[in-house]
């Protein structure tokens, strides 16, 4: 994991870096001002859409278009809106929201144009399971253009469907698991994560087999529930801190343009990496410009391509305007983002050398500083560095593995193991210290850090059990004696990672809401992104070697969900890793698709805006919710 780790960072930092991010946001504007602010069709003639007016049971499809929607928004409206905005903010400050926003408002456009594209090139051999998506458009746009042009274009396609399985299987699948797990783990500790899997795999398993009308079905009833029920707690939250409201827009601004101070538990930022994390987050979040809603949006009835791209508009604006805002202001309007210390030393610690590491054959002993310290006959204390937030105080090593490492001239960690107490307030939000809580103190030295601007760190550790006493496993740092790094104060934090950052929020409000809000929307929220990024990979699937290769994928993707719970991925750093490589590759993929058949989106765009202000495009009377809903008004 370590190499591969390594190998992702380099990789990410190409797919990542702030000229792809430019190139996007550019797209975005550049499709707004060509489509004459589409935005606006969404809003209003989008609704009309998904609200059943021009359903016609006639037309080729599987689902409708609120189904449509539905299926789109269960795969963007995830984890990505709880646990994707909570580390924007913890890592980026808030300025982060304001690009979210950015992202939001011009990825409607960009949403719009890669779903019309899609449509106009669906694949509706079998009237009643249609195939589109930028492989599609890539294989029959090129020969459309030319046929000598045809095998570059099934190329393409093949290119982009390898990426939209990388990330149906680690963003749209493993993400949504590992962090259902650690919320579930971290609030219920009893239960173990590897059963969070295999739950989540049969529940997944039991709706992906009957395909994308099952899926319709499911999306359509859950994804109304899930957002209701997590909006109506969020709309609580921004309520009993109203009079805070302006002075945290007015503070997203400005640190969208200006760094951001440290502050408690906040590390602060600069500019640059607030925009890096509010671009990211909110791509992985609302997957414009990625590809996947096409998909989904191609199963859609409808003979009009444009029509269903109108409604595809409508996506960012719920995902990203919507919950992604709300979300933002739980966490800022709470102050879980800069959050005071949990507890504090008597006196600030100092750092000492770590003597040796030891790992004894058989038993998996390690000894740090001279002392074995060991929970429940497993390893605690850390080797070759420290897990990141999140992690397990230990790894897993092979019992063949007998190795001394020491003295660590190099190698230093904290003065200080026992748990201090933590404070009264502290201990009312999250309760007293529980084995396996992630903590953090703060150090200064080192240098300035290039994202923060400071030289500031955190050094991490993980709560133990060392004989009916709590302590802290710390992380041994490296550095060199004229380069020291020292505890900025005796303020121990608490390490609230994505999910549980999010959950804590909610539980400063209310204590113990977060416990079962946060929990409860995990849970529909994985549910829902999972089974619709089956269906992504699934037409990848068929795409590239045919409808034989779709069961076996299915079992595949099902075995990821619990492989995520059992301890392969240890941190949401390295999880980050993947999940930043299969949004970024797609990306690279979608968007030269995109711009190359831009026009033609653009050309069936203002025909139909042209048709409908003419008054040609006739709908009928409004259908029952309920039939909408359920999908009747086109059976």
């Amino acid at each position: 994991m370590e190499t591969l780790n390594s190998l992702l960072d380099l990789v990410n930092k190409v797919l990542w870096h702030n000229l792809v991010l430019y190139i996007i946001l550019g797209a975005g504007i550049v499709f707004t001002v060509w489509s004459g602010f589409s935005q606006y069709r969404a809003l209003t003639h989008g609704v009309a859409v998904i609200r059943g007016r021009y359903d016609n049971k006639d037309d080729p499809g599987a689902i409708n278009h609120f189904q449509a929607l539905s299926a789109a928004l269960s795969a963007t409206v995830g984890l990505g809106n709880i646990a994707g905005v909570a580390v924007a903010i913890a890592l980026g400050g808030p300025g982060a929201v304001f690009w979210m926003w950015m992202v939001g408002i011009f990825g409607m456009a960009l949403k719009l144009t890669e779903v019309i594209q899609s449509m106009l090139f669906r694949n509706t051999d079998d009237p009643e399971n249609p195939h589109g998506g930028p492989m599609w458009v890539a294989k029959e746009g090129f020969r459309k253009i030319s046929p000598a042009l045809a095998p570059l274009g099934a190329l393409v396609g093949g290119i982009f469907c390898i990426t939209l399985l990388i990330s149906a299987v680690t963003g749209g699948n493993m993400f949504q698991a590992w962090n259902v797990a650690e919320i579930t783990t971290s609030y219920f500790p009893t239960i173990p994560k590897v059963g969070v899997g295999i739950v989540l795999a049969l529940i997944v398993g039991a709706v992906i087999v009957g395909g994308i009308k099952r899926i319709g079905a499911v999306a359509g009833r859950l994804v109304p529930l899930m957002c209701g029920l997590y909006l109506l707690a969020a709309i609580y939250v921004v309520a009993v801190n109203i009079g805070d409201v302006p002075a945290v827009f007015a503070l997203i601004i400005k640190s969208a343009f200006n760094p951001s101070e440290a502050s408690g538990a906040f590390l602060g930022g600069t500019a640059g990496y607030a925009f890096l994390w509010g671009m990211k987050r909110a791509l992985f979040s609302s997957e414009a410009g990625q590809g996947s809603a096409p998909v989904a949006h191609s199963a859609a009835k409808t003979n009009e391509p444009v029509r269903e791209g109108v409604v595809a508009g409508l996506e960012p604006f719920i995902d990203t305007i919507v919950v992604c805002t709300l979300t933002s202001l739980v966490v800022l309007l709470s102050g879980a983002w800069n959050r005071g210390a949990e507890a504090k030393f008597d006196e600030t610690p100092t750092m000492v050398h770590a003597d040796s590491i030891t790992v004894i054959d058989g038993r998996r002993e390690r000894s740090i500083e001279g002392r074995i310290m060991k929970v429940d006959a497993e390893v605690v204390g850390f080797l070759n560095g420290n897990p990141g937030i999140g992690e397990s105080p230990y790894r897993e090593w092979p019992l063949r593995d007998v190795r001394q490492m020491g003295p660590c001239d190099d190698v230093w960690t904290l003065s200080v193991t026992a748990a201090p107490k933590k404070m009264p307030e502290a201990a009312r939000i999250t309760g007293p210290w529980a084995e396996r809580n992630t903590v953090f103190l703060v150090v200064r030295g080192g240098g300035d850090d290039a994202n923060t601007g400071r030289d500031m760190r955190r050094l991490h550790g993980v709560v133990v059990n060392v004989d009916g006493d709590l302590h802290i496993a710390w992380k041994p740092m490296s550095f060199v004696a004229s380069d020291p790094l020292r505890p900025d104060g005796p303020e121990v934090f608490n390490a609230f990672v994505g999910a549980a950052l999010t959950g804590h929020a909610f539980d400063r409000a209310y204590p113990g809401l977060g416990m079962w809000l946060v929990t409860i929307a995990c849970w529909l929220f994985a549910v829902s992104t999972m089974i619709s990024w089956s269906y992504y990979g699934e037409q990848a699937v068929v795409y590239l070697v045919g409808q034989g290769g779709v069961f076996p994928y299915k079992l595949i993707y099902c075995a990821l969900i619990i492989l995520s719970t059992v301890g392969f991925i240890t941190t949401d750093t390295e999880l980050d890793g993947i999940t930043a490589l299969g949004t970024g590759v797609m990306l690279w993929a979608n968007i030269p698709i995109m711009i190359i058949f831009a026009p033609m989106a653009m050309r069936a765009y203002h025909d139909y805006i042209r048709r409908l202000k003419a008054g040609q495009m006739k709908g009928h009377a409004f259908p029952s919710l309920k039939d909408v809903v359920e999908g009747d008004d086109v059976r």
